[in-house]
């Protein structure tokens, strides 16, 4: 169920009727009376909203989604889509074919990531992670991560990749984060939750899409 008790309730327009010929000294007044409760309500929710800590008000479009799966490439050679399969929060934000995030409003976007990659092999490697809109990439948005060799046998290198970035989105756009490696040794890799101490799981990546602003005219 929703809770609404941090919003701002909408003042109902009044209804003032339409005057008769003659003058009505109580039609005036009681027409009187509901516009000041009108502008009374309105001047609250105003000054609620521009108040202090008045952006609890606001609802603006986000979603945040993880996965659970490990992801592998194949070759070095192609671009991969990271895919998620699970939907923590969504509003006017939703996950399409495991991969692309679409929005229902035009604006601004803040798309942040934590990736957990893995190095099996016996040196360094690094990884590209950019972004493509609607399927095209985005120029300047690539980020490039060297990983180091794994320390051992059956003991690889672990570590996250992170950032941000901010993309102009219209409604119905969507978003996808792109990779490939220099070696399929690395790989996008899930942990179960853990023991001695008791921690949580550990996703193989996890993004948000948060709306910033409009789009400037």
């Amino acid at each position: 169920m929703s809770d609404y008790s941090g919003q701002i309730t909408t003042p109902a327009q009044p209804n003032i009727g339409n005057p008769g010929e003659v003058y009505d000294r109580l039609y005036f007044s009681q027409t009187f009376s509901n516009i000041g409760n009108y502008a009374t309500r309105i001047t609250n929710a105003l000054g609620a909203l521009f108040g202090p800590r008045g952006g609890k008000y606001l609802n603006a479009p986000y979603g945040a989604f993880q996965d659970s799966t490990d992801q592998v490439a194949a070759n070095t050679t192609t671009a991969y889509a990271i895919t998620f399969d699970t939907t923590d929060f969504s509003n006017g934000v939703t996950l399409s074919n495991s991969s692309r995030l679409n929005v229902s409003q035009s604006g601004i976007y803040n798309v942040q990531f934590s990736i957990q990659f893995t190095n099996t092999t016996n040196a360094s490697q690094d990884v590209d992670v950019w972004f493509r809109k609607n399927g095209t990439n985005i120029d300047k948005s690539n980020s490039r991560f060297g990983f180091a060799p794994r320390k051992g046998v059956g003991d690889p290198f672990h570590t996250i990749a992170a950032m941000n970035f901010f993309v102009s989105m219209n409604a119905n756009d969507y978003v996808e984060i792109m990779w490939r490696t220099t070696d399929v040794g690395v790989s996008i890799e899930q942990y179960a939750a853990g023991t001695s101490p008791t921690r949580p799981s550990v996703p193989s990546a996890i993004v948000t899409l948060s709306f910033v602003s409009n789009l400037s005219v």
